[in-house]
This record gives structure tokens, sequence and C-alpha cells, in this order.
């Protein structure tokens, strides 16, 4: 019940607000705040009741839907993804309560797009059928692309219609190749009578039995990865983003940063890790080598950059490559930093995402070269944003600091990737975030305050406090008892890594996973 909850209000909510006219401005923000909050409290009952030694599905629900394509309305959450539900709910009504300020005009439609995007990312969470699967994951596309092309800025109509291209590019590869396993599964395998199966379930556990032909199955791993990655997104498929990100409305950067990047790095777990193994163990060098390029081009590109919201878009493909290299490790250790790290990076970078957006409604500029000094005339704003820098830097303590640690020692300990070099060069990305991140914030809120235009700024207010204590209070909490979050992905994770390490692989490949395998094993007895 927690879970159909958690799906459908913000939709029925959306749909209550077509019919409350647009005049009704209070109505509609507050409205849709309480809803997000009720949304917010109905997660975390189901995390509280959520049973986290166990890896399997759980609060699962299954409707027939079209019985010829044995399509159904199936849901349902592991450790894998029951956080990353929680992250939506947690960031929806933050990017409600900060849109009162910055969204003057169409409330209406921004609310409606705005609560039906929550509706359709956690349905991409959630969904256990591969037809269901897609409807959401094309449903994001919608609300974003209005959000980004009616409310942001002077190019907006560039950087929204380029968020869509990219994004349903991808998608249609992705359609093609849940087509053929539906048919190759349902048809050659399980000899259904209609040919044709969409229910992951069904598919996960005949393919753990019946292993695809390696040359049918990479081309069905590099469908789904393509468009994952484009989502991510991972070098060199990242140009959407710092557009979207810059054009943007606040609240529209806080989301695209915060959920929907994790929809691509999820999809990496739930599809090209689950299904497709054998292709995943082979192809973890190469699309671990993007992760890293990505991380230090990320990181260089954001050093340069004088924009101050360029340059937090910028940071999330460096950020982002932490993710995907943890998730290539294939080891336990890099897998739960990726999980925790998406976690973290939608905290952090939302909170950054957030942070920009204050200065920007009181001086309607981004430029660096703008600010300075800012600290004397806003020293709690100054204080909050140095938090959000300093998790973004991944200082220990803060969140960002166990995510990334996670996912290095992962990728050091990888018998799949088998080289020290990829950890040694992505630990530069963390070297690199720290001087372009510090010397971002000490030219934006220290030095001489020179500009006349920043004499007069105003602290944050109440309402901007309201979304920002909870924030800070959930890196904290992270970074100082990581444990708890980690708890509900390592059954789920311990069950993935498994599954890969039993595989059939050449020799020596084999026994080096074996190897791993049997000392995590002894470990944890």
């Amino acid at each position: 019940m927690e879970l159909l909850l958690t799906l459908f209000l913000p939709l029925g909510a959306s749909i209550v607000l077509l019919f409350v006219r647009r005049h009704r401005i209070n109505f509609l923000k507050y409205f849709s705040l309480v809803v997000s909050l009720i949304t917010f409290i109905t997660s975390v009952f189901m995390l509280v009741k959520y049973d986290f030694s166990k890896a399997n599905f759980q609060y699962f629900y299954e409707v027939t839907w079209i019985d010829q394509l044995d399509a159904g309305f199936r849901i349902g959450v592991d450790g894998i993804s029951v956080l990353l539900v929680l992250l939506t709910t947690f960031i929806s009504p933050i990017t409600i309560v900060s849109s009162f300020s910055a969204i003057e005009k169409r409330e209406k439609e921004y609310y409606i797009l705005l609560l039906l995007l929550q509706f359709a990312m956690t349905g991409v969470f959630v969904a256990l059928d591969l037809f269901l699967f897609y409807i959401f994951w094309e449903l994001v596309l919608i609300p974003m692309y209005f959000i980004i092309g009616l409310w942001g800025g002077k190019n907006r109509i560039y950087a929204s219609v380029k968020f869509f291209i990219y994004t349903v590019v991808g998608s249609l590869f992705m359609l093609v190749a849940i087509v053929w396993l539906g048919l190759y599964v349902g048809g050659n395998i399980l000899n259904l009578s209609y040919g044709f199966t969409s229910n992951f379930i069904k598919i996960k556990e005949t393919l753990d039995l019946h292993q695809i032909p390696f040359d049918i199955e990479k081309w069905l791993f590099l469908a789904f990865a393509l468009s994952f990655c484009i989502k991510v997104p991972l070098f060199p498929l990242h140009t959407w983003l710092p557009d979207a990100h810059t054009e943007a409305p606040t609240p529209g950067s806080v989301i695209l940063a915060g959920i929907l990047l994790k929809l691509g790095t999820y999809g990496l777990i739930r599809f090209n890790l689950e299904l497709f193994t054998f292709s995943s163990i082979y192809y973890a060098p190469y699309i671990s080598v993007l992760a890293v390029i990505g991380i230090v081009y990320g990181a260089l590109v954001s050093a340069v950059q004088t924009d101050v919201k360029r340059l937090v878009a910028f940071s999330s493909v460096s950020h982002l490559g932490f993710v995907v290299l943890g998730i290539f490790s294939i080891t336990v250790e890099g897998m739960q930093g990726a999980i925790i790290q998406m976690v973290n990076h939608g905290l952090s970078t939302g909170m950054l995402f957030l942070a920009v957006g204050i200065l920007y409604e009181r001086r309607h500029t981004r430029e660096i070269a703008e600010y300075g000094g800012i600290a004397r005339v806003m020293p709690a704003f100054s204080v909050f944003f140095g938090i959000a820098m300093l998790a973004s830097v991944g200082l220990p303590g803060l969140n960002g600091f166990v995510g990334e640690f996670l996912s290095l020692l992962g990728a050091f300990k990888s018998p799949v990737l088998n080289s020290y070099w990829f950890t040694i060069f992505a630990a530069t990305g963390v070297i690199f975030a720290a001087v372009y991140l510090l010397t971002m914030f000490q030219k934006v809120v220290f030095g001489p305050l020179t500009n006349p235009a920043n004499h007069n700024l105003k602290d944050i207010n109440k309402r901007e406090w309201l979304y920002l204590v909870p924030i800070v209070l959930l890196m904290f909490w992270i970074g100082l008892y990581p444990k708890f979050f980690l708890n509900y992905s390592e059954a789920s994770v311990q069950k993935v890594v498994q599954k890969a390490y039993n595989y059939k692989l050449p020799t020596q490949t084999q026994i080096e996973l074996s190897k791993y395998w049997n000392s995590k094993k002894s470990k944890l007895k």
C-alpha cells in the first residue's frame, strides 16, 4: 500500500490541479507542497518497514495489463531502488518550496508538470515490467521538456530541444532491445503461446538459467547502455547536460541533478548488470575508461567556467563518473559506493543549485566576477553554501566522501578492471574538484566587497532556511553514519555481484573473480 501511495499520490494531485482556477496561486503552491510532503512521509514508512536482510523485491504488486504481451502493472522495490525512491520524495517538496519565488508565470501548469514529473521518476525506480518501465522512462521527458522550455533562461528552447532529442534517440535503441529481448525469452526459451514477455522478474530468472549467445547479448547490452549513458550522462554523451542545467529554472536544475541523472545509473545496474552479466564484465573496462575520462574532463572544464551555475553543471559530469566507475568495478564496495553516491550527488549538487538560485534571485546574474565578499552581508547563506561545496568536494564527515571513497576502493580491488590505474586517474578528479570548487567559493564569498550591487543583499529568509536545513542534516547523517543507508542496499548488491562471479568466464578471469568473492564471503562469516 505504501508503494502505491508513493507512486500515485503525485499523479492524483496533478489531476486535481487541472480543475483549480489559475488565479488561486496560493492553493496551487501549498496543495502541491502538502501532497509532496505526504508522499515523502509515506516513503519513510515504506523504508522503515523494509526488510534490508532480504535481496528480493518487496512491496510487490502486479496486475495483468496486456495478456498477449505478458505485460502488466508490476512494481516493487529492492535495496538498490528503495533509497532512490526516498531521494525522489525528499527532493520533490524541496523543489516545490524553492519554486515559490522562482516561478512567477503559469503557476498552474508548472505545478501540474512538477507533480507529473515526480510520478514518472518514481515509476522508473519501481517498474518491474519492461513495457511499464519504458512508458515511465519516456514520460519523464515530457514535463522536463516543458519545465526547461517554458520557465528557463534566454536559450531555453535550444536547451530543451537538445535534451529531448538526445534522450529520445537513446530511448529508441532501448525500445528495440526490449522488443527483441521479450521475443527471445518469451518465444525461444519459455515457448509461451503468445511468444512474448515483458515481465522483468521472469526474464531475469530465465536468463540466470539460459545464457544468451554473446553475439546477441552484446548488442542488447549496448542498446540499453546507450540510452542509460546518455541520461547519466557519460562522456562523450554529456553535451546536452550543461545547456539543460544552465537554462533550466532553479527547481528544474535541482530535479535534473538530484534525481533525473540517477535514472541512467540505476538503469545500468538494474538492466545491464542484472540481465547481461557477461557483456557487463566484458565491456566494464571500456566503460570505466569513459567514466575516468569524464571525471577528469568534467573537473577541468568546471575549473575554467565563469558562470557559477555552468560550473556546477559540469561538475555533475565529473561526479557521476565516480558512480559509473563504482558500478562497473562489479565489486560490493564499488556498487555500494555508487548507490550511496547517487543519493549524495542529489543532495550536495542539488543544494549547490539551490544556493546559486538564491544568489540569482537577488542579483540576476550568475557571473562569478560579479560577486565577492558576500559573507559580510549574507553570513548564514555563506555557511550553507560552504557546507554544500565541501560535501561536493568530498570532505570526510560529509556525505560526498563515503560514496567516492567506496567507488575508488571498489575500482582498486576489482578483478574485472584488474588495474590500479583506474583508481589513480579517478582520484585526481577529487583533487581537481577541490581546486575549482574552493576557488569559486573564495571568489564569491570571500575577498573585498567591492561591487556596490552586493552591499545590500539580504540573507536567507525563513522559507530558504526551511528547505536548506533538512538537506544539511541528511548530509551529516550520511557522512557520519553511512551504515544506516548502506544496510539497505547490501543484500541486493551482494546478489548482483555473486551472480557475476559465478558466471562462465575465461579461466584466469574466473579464478580472480572467485578469489575475490571467496574473500568477501569469509569476511561476512
